[in-house]
Formats: structure tokens, C-alpha cells, sequence
């Protein structure tokens, strides 16, 4: 069983689960139990037409109900249902959500949690605190386990996984925040779970240039000699298989997927624009480096068309179903 948080519920969160169930014979998608508003998702339904029966539930219901109804563990905050208009009131039932949803996996009442997407305005709205998702998991698995434990956001696809090693900050700030010890830091991680996740036992990362053609020697920047290929080389002698630094512009073509299992990129879009343009249907954002799996879709809350029966829940299934994957793996290889 599955937890799946119920991001913000202005999205298109609630539809694609509601989809998502639907869809669970044809797709074989993996029971779930989606922590939210029950009369919320019950309003979603109703509005785009899904006659689709809603039981409240909890983790030791949730694999019975499954099968003719969709479970819904309820919040003690109340949802505003109003599709395409994001309510700071929704902030605190959004993370009460993730709140549980990570507290039932990391004891062990389900066996992976999948968030649905978020949108950070409200939230900051809010107070809340954290860029994002990725950082806010972080700090409630270290709080809970008193370790440091280092979130890192993989896109995984059928044919590319990628992995920002600076995420969320200007473009113009990567240079500056990219250091050595953050991507050997990073590279420690992937090498890890592609291991004990994914199932890969020797796995490959290719490390890409920061700069056009790696630098080309220097040339055209010193940050790919001064600070990529030192962390390569202290990850090799620490008996990962990681080459580069790589130029970015050869390295996402067939033949050049082929030579490894991952490619850590040093900023935002050089990782998700390839991963998206490959699979956008299909891609799957994972959480590398914490003590239980997390995946999501890799798309936001799509406010532009939520309520209005044109979102897919594509990339929530392939969330759903790598999450199981990687559950199983981890409790068959730890």
C-alpha cells in the first residue's frame, strides 16, 4: 500500500487520483491511499462528472477498500474546493498531508509515499519555510532520525534519469553555489540508490560541464577543471563509476544514453529539459538519499486547466507504480 499526499488541491491533484483509481485494473496500478479531504475530492468528482465511489479509510483499511472504492484517509484541516484558484487557506491541510503521508511510511504503515504537486506562492503565503518539496521531506526525515541525510531530486524516465545538482536558484547564482563537496555530496547518493533502489549493481553517472564543451580546456570558463573534475576524481577513487565532466550537448542522444544509468547536471534545466522532453508523460520526479522512498509526477499543479476534465494522470501512474518498484527493492536488497 501507498500513501499519496494531497498537494494542493487547487491543481489538478485530486482528478488525476481520481483518474488514477479508475484507471487501476487497465494500468495494474498499485493500491494507494490518498491522505486528504474527502468532501474535497468528492467535489472534483461530482464537477467533472467521475462517478467514483470515496470511503474514509486509514492504512489497515485502505487494501480492501481499494478494489471497489477510493480510500481517503481524512485531514484535520478542511480543503477549500476551488479549482484553478490557489488559497492560502489550504497551506496547513497541504502539509498536515505530506506530514502524515511521510510519518506512515517511515514507520512502516505503507511501504512508499507519492505527493501529489504543490505550489510554493501559497505555501510562502503561509510561512512556510522550504524552497520545495525535496527540502521539506529532508528536514522531517532528519528531524525524525536525528541524521543528516541529503535530499536529491532525480527525473526518471524510460530511457533518461537525470539529476540536478544545484535546483532551484537563478541562473545566474549557479556558477557561484556549484562547489566540489556538493557534487561529490550528490554523486554519493545517486551511486547509492541506483544500488539499493534501483537495482543496478554497478551502476554508471556521467558528470556533465557546467560550460559549453566542458570548458573546451579552459577556454570558455574554468569552473568544469577547478571544480567539476575534482569531485569526479574523489568519486572515483571512492569506487564510483562516474565520468566526465561530459559536454552537455552530446550526452542526451541514444547512443550517448546508453553508455551510463544516470547524468548528474549542474543546474535546473539541464537536467529537466531533456528528462521532460523525452517523457513528459511518463517521467517520474524521485527523492534520492532519504530512508524511504518518494516519488511524485513530474509536473506542477496545472491551475490553468484544473477542473476541466483535461488533465492526464500519466506521470501520477508511473509515480505510483515506480514507487512500489522502488519499495520492493529496497526491502529486498537492504
Amino acid at each position: 500500500m501507498l500513501a499519496l499526499t494531497s498537494g494542493d488541491p487547487s491543481g489538478i491533484g485530486p482528478e488525476i487520483a481520481l483518474l488514477a483509481w479508475q484507471l487501476r485494473h487497465e494500468r495494474n496500478i498499485p493500491p494507494f491511499l490518498l491522505i486528504g479531504d474527502a468532501r474535497a475530492v468528492k467535489a472534483r468528482a461530482n464537477r467533472l462528472g467521475l462517478n467514483i465511489p470515496i470511503e474514509m479509510s486509514n492504512p489497515d483499511l485502505a487494501q480492501a477498500q481499494f478494489e471497489t472504492a477510493l480510500p481517503v484517509l481524512p485531514l484535520k484541516h478542511h480543503f477549500f474546493d476551488a479549482p484553478g484558484v490557489p488559497d492560502v487557506r489550504n497551506a496547513a491541510g497541504i502539509i498536515e498531508s505530506i506530514d502524515r503521508g511521510v510519518e506512515l511510511t517511515r514507520t512502516g504503515a505503507v511501504s512508499a509515499v507519492v505527493t501529489l504537486p504543490i505550489a510554493k506562492k501559497p505555501l510562502y503565503d503561509s510561512g512556510f519555510q522550504f524552497p520545495g518539496h525535496t527540502e521539506y521531506l529532508e528536514h522531517l526525515a532528519n528531524t525524525a532520525s536525528g541524521r543528516k541525510d541529503i535530499a536529491v531530486m532525480m527525473l526518471a524516465g524510460p530511457e533518461l534519469r537525470t539529476v540536478p545538482v544545484t535546483i532551484h536558484i537563478p541562473l545566474a547564482s549557479v556558477p557561484g553555489a556549484l562547489t566540489t563537496e556538493q557534487i561529490i555530496a550528490v554523486g554519493r547518493v545517486v551511486a547509492n540508490d541506483l544500488k539499493h533502489r534501483f537495482a543496478i549493481a554497478k551502476p554508471r553517472i556521467a558528470v556533465l560541464g557546467l560550460n559549453p564543451h566542458a570548458g573546451e580546456g579552459g577556454a570558455i570558463g574554468l569552473e568544469d577543471a577547478n571544480v567539476v573534475l575534482p569531485a569526479i576524481e574523489t568519486l572515483r577513487r571512492e569506487g564510483v563509476n562516474a565520468f566526465g565532466p561530459a559536454p552537455a550537448d552530446t550526452m542526451f542522444h541514444a547512443r550517448a544514453r546508453a553508455s551510463y544509468d544516470a547524468v548528474l547536471c549542474m543546474y535546473h534545466d539541464q537536467a529537466l529539459i531533456p528528462a521532460k522532453m523525452l517523457a513528459f508523460d511518463e517521467a517520474v520526479n524521485v527523492t534520492l538519499g532519504l530512508p524511504f522512498v518518494r516519488t511524485s509526477p513530474d509536473h506542477g499543479t496545472a491551475f490553468d486547466i484544473a477542473g476541466t476534465g483535461k488533465a492526464r494522470p500519466d506521470s501520477l501512474i508511473a509515480a505510483l507504480r515506480l514507487a512500489a518498484e522502488l519499495a520492493n527493492n529496497d526491502k529486498r536488497l537492504s
